[in-house]
């Protein structure tokens, strides 16, 4: 029997131990924010899921979608500041 083996080259790069960076974790820090706030959404969102929306859950729902586009602007905010000052 012959073994099977790759033909090519790897296509992806390799593992650097499998840690993100520096780079990917001042990114995520960046970018918490708005993951805890889409969370938010998403639960207020999972609890409706099987019932018709009470004025509390409306409520909650109407909250958390105005946290996530805040949490969207101030990103985004930021990020432009931040290429402005590199340019």
């Amino acid at each position: 029997m012959r073994d099977i083996v790759a033909l090519r080259a790897v296509v992806t790069a390799a593992p650097s131990g499998g840690e993100p960076s520096e780079e990917e974790l001042a990114a995520i820090e960046r970018e918490m924010p708005l993951i805890l706030a889409e969370v938010e959404l998403l639960d207020a969102q999972i609890i409706t899921l099987d019932r018709t929306p009470s004025e509390v859950d409306e409520r909650r729902l109407r909250r958390a979608r105005r946290r996530v586009l805040a949490a969207r602007r101030a990103l985004a905010n930021r990020t432009s500041g931040v290429a402005g000052v590199g340019a």
